[in-house]
């Protein structure tokens, strides 16, 4: 029987930091897409509780569109938008 290798082995002894660079992650880079995805939910929502009064429809989609807008801004730009919060210098 031969032996099927479908990966080389992966030394993962310094646990989750280990885990987040082989998925080429930071932590602070995976809580920023976890919040991307939550306002993104959320802007989802919104866009379905649409009224049908024409002026507050216009309002409020106007207003998921932006937030929606706002989600996929943080989670393409996010870890370098908060890269400067996260390496400060003590």
């Amino acid at each position: 029987m031969r032996n099927l290798f479908i990966a080389a082995p992966v030394d993962m002894s310094k646990g989750f930091k280990d885990f987040f660079d082989t998925i080429g992650l930071t932590g602070g880079g995976l809580v920023t897409k976890g919040i991307a995805a939550v306002i993104a939910i959320i802007a989802l929502r919104m866009l379905l509780q649409l009224s049908g009064d024409p002026k507050g429809a216009l309002r409020k989609g106007s207003m998921a569109v932006g937030t929606l807008f706002v989600a996929v801004v943080l989670a393409l730009y996010g870890d370098t938008l908060f890269s400067t919060v996260t390496e400060a210098k003590g």
